[in-house]
């Protein structure tokens, strides 16, 4: 009998561990060792997908429109887009993918009812649209999102960090419960290990235009965030741009498009180092999204959003990185969803965030991480 109990004993313990390492044992090993992720508030996939509006360009929106013509202006649409997000029209859709270009049949939205900054950004990072979220104020997020859950895994411990333009993040991302690293609004970055780069970055944002009030110009957050990069080598990082947002708002089309199109060239900066450095080099993802739409019927739309503005649900996503296919535009008729980026990002990185969230995540957007046949534009 006592044999017997010592062999159901060992059977017991043996499946114990069997469970345990199961999960790490069926992951799919995944080269993305790091994951860096931009977003363009409010900015659209109509300028993405099309370059500049013509509607647009010829409302009261738009000032010097010759100078934007010169610019942006081409007969195609391929030449449109080329000229406003060169980064985006040359390497992503040669070497990554992009989601949500609806003329081609392919859709990308966020699954909130809300279609503003809040909602969006708490469904991309906790994996889910809480209805509760439903104002911009700065109120502190109950849900766990992503960032936080891969700052308490072995080897990313104080390795996520965020720095944002908009001042609302610390509460969106509840830096009181989660204890990330947020650097937002014209907060100053302190730490006594700072190199003499981030000190400057500090006395220059308190000496540069505040014109958006609280919230910080992007040319800083990205200053910060790259210098971030290089001297504390996180293994998450994200960069929150906000101003293509504000300018939209302010019905500025100009500054919007010329806003857009210096962000493509921090992207593409950006993506040059990663694959210059010995730490990030093809070892690490770049996800770049925005939180909402705009507007489409009416120039007047496009200066809004919301769940009262018509396809301001709708967005696009693109992704580059080592175990992303190039697949350049994404043409198959299926629509992805913000709430599945909070799994891919975990997923990417070995992780399952969904088991471990206790609410209803997306699931991981799969074709970003296998082979798929799909048809494809380059």
């Amino acid at each position: 009998m006592k044999k017997l109990f010592y062999l159901i004993a060992k059977i017991l313990i043996l499946l114990v561990l069997l469970f345990a390492i199961l999960p790490r044992l069926l992951a799919q090993d995944y080269k993305t060792q790091n994951v860096v992720i931009v977003t363009l508030d409010g900015f659209r996939w109509q300028e993405l997908y099309r370059g500049v509006d013509p509607a647009l360009i010829d409302s009261k929106y738009t000032e010097n429109k010759k100078e934007i013509q010169k610019k942006f202006w081409a007969e195609t649409v391929e030449e449109r887009r080329k000229l406003s997000m060169p980064f985006f029209w040359s390497t992503l859709v040669t070497k990554g993918q992009l989601y949500g270009d609806r003329d081609m049949g392919n859709r990308d939205e966020v699954a909130n009812i809300y279609h503003f900054s809040y909602p969006g950004y708490n469904e991309i990072f906790t994996g889910f649209p809480d209805i509760w979220i439903n104002s911009n104020n700065a109120v502190q997020n109950p849900n766990t999102n992503v960032l936080e859950y891969l700052n308490k895994q072995k080897g990313f411990e104080n390795k996520v960090a965020v720095f944002a333009s908009w001042e609302v993040f610390p509460a969106i991302l509840n830096t009181k419960l989660s204890g990330l690293m947020v650097n937002a609004g014209y907060t100053d970055f302190e730490d006594n290990e700072a190199g003499e780069r981030l000190k400057y970055l500090n006395e220059l944002q308190r000496k540069g235009p505040h014109y958006l009030g609280d919230t910080r110009i992007d040319f800083m957050t990205y200053e910060f965030g790259k210098e971030y990069l290089k001297q504390y080598k996180p293994r998450v990082l994200y960069l929150a741009f906000d101003e293509t947002d504000d300018l939209a708002h302010a019905g500025n089309y100009k500054m919007y498009l010329t806003q857009a199109h210096q962000e493509d060239s921090f992207l593409q900066e950006l993506w040059q180092y990663l694959q210059t450095d010995s730490v990030y080099k093809d070892k690490t993802t770049l996800i770049i999204t925005c939180d909402h739409g705009r507007g489409d019927m009416s120039p007047k739309g496009w200066r809004s959003h919301g769940f009262w503005i018509r396809d301001s649900g709708q967005t696009w996503m693109a992704v580059i990185g080592p175990d992303t296919p190039a697949e350049g535009i994404i043409k198959t008729q299926t629509t992805t969803y913000h709430k599945q980026l909070a799994q891919t990002v975990a997923k990417l990185l070995g992780f399952d965030f969904k088991a471990n969230a206790g609410h209803n995540v997306g699931d991981a957007i799969e074709s970003m991480m296998m082979m798929e046949k799909m048809e494809v534009s380059k």
